[in-house]
Parts: C-alpha cells; structure tokens; sequence
C-alpha cells in the first residue's frame, strides 16, 4: 500500500532508466491504467533537469522506477544502476520512490506495438505498480 494514500486519488511519474535514454509514463491511482509520456535523451544534470520540468508540470504524489533483474533475479549492473537513480530522485525531489521489477517491459512494450518503447516501457512498469495498489481511489 502507498503510505499517505488517506483515499485520496495519486498521480505518479514512472521511469524506465537507461544510461543514454530514459523513458517516463504517468498515471493515477483512480483509473489505475499508465500512458507514455516521453523519452528523456539526456544523462547526468540534464536529465534531472528534464526530470525536474516533469515533476513541476505533472506534480505527481511519488514515483516509480524499474529495476531490471536478470531472468533468475539475481542483480547486475544495471540493477544497481536504476536503484542509485531511485536513490537520487527521491534525494532531489523529495517524493516517495517506489521500486518495480520491471524484467520482461522492453519486450511487452515492443509486443504491443509502441513506436516509442522507452516511453512504453515506463508505461508498463507503472502499470504493474497500479495493479498492486489495494485500498486506494
């Protein structure tokens, strides 16, 4: 359950995190279904900035980032990678963060024919995020 829900509906940004792209959905908890957004083409500052321009126009209530595992569920590097930029989100904006496992994203972006898959995927993780909400409007 999402702390501070009080049955109250709450918007999310979701991130599918790449070294060079990173894809945004949103969503909310009433309709619970997630919509692309957009792909930030940036690293490092730049993309915190965009970021940054995303969380001042949506103002979503927390966010939710995609942790990619490897099929077994052991880490790797890019597990690590996405969890320092969950860590990093929620230290410059001060939203909860909540972290997905998002295996598998990438691939039933692409099966559902998206022509933007980052965007997709960060849909599709935040869409797995909205079915386990319980509780909330």
């Amino acid at each position: 359950m999402v702390a501070g829900t009080s049955g109250r509906t709450l918007s999310f940004l979701a991130f599918d995190f790449g070294l060079k792209r990173t894809g945004v959905a949103t969503g909310n908890s009433l309709l619970r279904l997630a919509s692309p957004l957009t792909t930030i083409a940036a690293e490092g500052d730049a993309r915190f900035e965009r970021i940054g321009r995303l969380i001042a126009e949506w103002q979503p209530d927390a966010l939710v980032v995609g942790v990619p595992w490897h099929p077994d569920g052991a880490p790797h590097d890019n597990t690590r990678r996405a969890q320092r930029f969950a860590r990093q989100l929620h230290g410059r904006f001060r939203l909860p963060v909540h972290e997905v496992d998002e295996r598998y994203s990438t691939t039933e972006a692409a099966a559902g024919g998206a022509t933007d898959l980052d965007a997709a995927s960060a849909a599709v993780i935040l869409d797995q995020f909205l079915r386990t909400l319980t509780g909330v409007t």
